[in-house]
């Protein structure tokens, strides 16, 4: 997968999660909490997606990676580059 599918796929996995969120104007730099209405359980339920769709572990101590959507492709690419996409 490169940047822009990892990108969809978060996308994605948000519209799952908050489907009542207007994810069209999302900024990339900003965090998700500031733009979105999400708690520690949504952030947990996407952590839980990724595991269960493309079977990466990530370690509590590395969730401060997945707070902002440029950060989170970031971290996701190197796990994710051979991958396909499947979401």
């Amino acid at each position: 997968m490169n940047a822009a599918e990892i990108r969809q796929v978060i996308i994605n996995i948000l519209n799952r999660i908050a489907p009542d969120e207007d994810l069209s104007n999302l900024d990339d730099e900003k965090p998700f909490r500031e733009q979105m209405e999400l708690d520690s359980m949504d952030f947990l339920d996407i952590v839980m997606e990724l595991r269960k769709l493309y079977r990466i572990e990530i370690p509590e101590a590395e969730y401060s990676n997945l707070t902002t959507m440029a950060s989170t492709v970031k971290y996701l690419l190197p796990k994710l580059s051979a991958t396909p996409a499947m979401a």
